[in-house]
């Protein structure tokens, strides 16, 4: 029986062996699993996700009234209209100032005197485009209040994009930029 004794206690030695070793399947499977995990995790908090692409750029630039006809919001395009003398992209508000909307007269053109007096009427429209723009005359304190409220609104809600100025005033302003550019001395 000290032989079976024996033999049994080897066994058992053996058997608590290799259940203490720690490389099994089922460990190798266990560890292969939490390292995939662990670089997972680390590799993507490492990448940073691509930031989405903006509007693009606005340039302020100088309108007249033809300048500013085509920024009508025809063909999903821009929606431009000045406001005393400052042009507003409400390309945001298409809905109000595009193709069908109810401010959409208003849409490429200046738009001060049509604001003040509360009219959508084309009489309120300049009609020559290449004459001087309008000096609002003939209009009283109530009508400058509430083109001021106008203002104010299109200040907060939409951006400037340039400025309206009549043709004469934009051809002088650019040949005085060529004088300046050029000048006739030679300097």
């Amino acid at each position: 029986m000290d032989y079976v004794g024996h033999r049994v206690a080897q066994e058992a030695a053996r058997e608590a062996t290799s259940a203490t070793t720690p490389f099994t399947a089922l460990n190798f499977i266990l560890l292969s699993v939490l390292l995939y995990t662990t670089y997972s995790t680390v590799s993507r908090s490492n990448t940073v996700p691509p930031l989405p692409r903006g509007p693009p750029p606005k340039v302020f630039r100088t309108y007249t009234p033809r300048t500013l006809l085509p920024f009508n919001g025809q063909d999903d395009g821009p929606i431009f209209f000045a406001v005393r003398g400052r042009v507003f992209d409400v390309s945001p508000g298409r809905s109000f100032y595009g193709p069908g909307g109810p401010y959409a007269n208003f849409a490429g053109r200046d738009a001060t005197r049509g604001l003040a007096c509360h009219s959508f009427d084309s009489d309120m429209l300049t009609e020559d485009l290449d004459g001087p723009l309008d000096t609002l005359d003939g209009l009283g304190p109530n009508e400058m209040e509430a083109l001021q409220g106008w203002e104010e609104t299109f200040m907060g809600k939409y951006d400037v994009v340039g400025k309206l100025v009549s043709v004469a005033d934009y051809n002088a302003s650019a040949k005085a930029t060529t004088a300046d550019a050029f000048p006739a001395n030679g300097n």
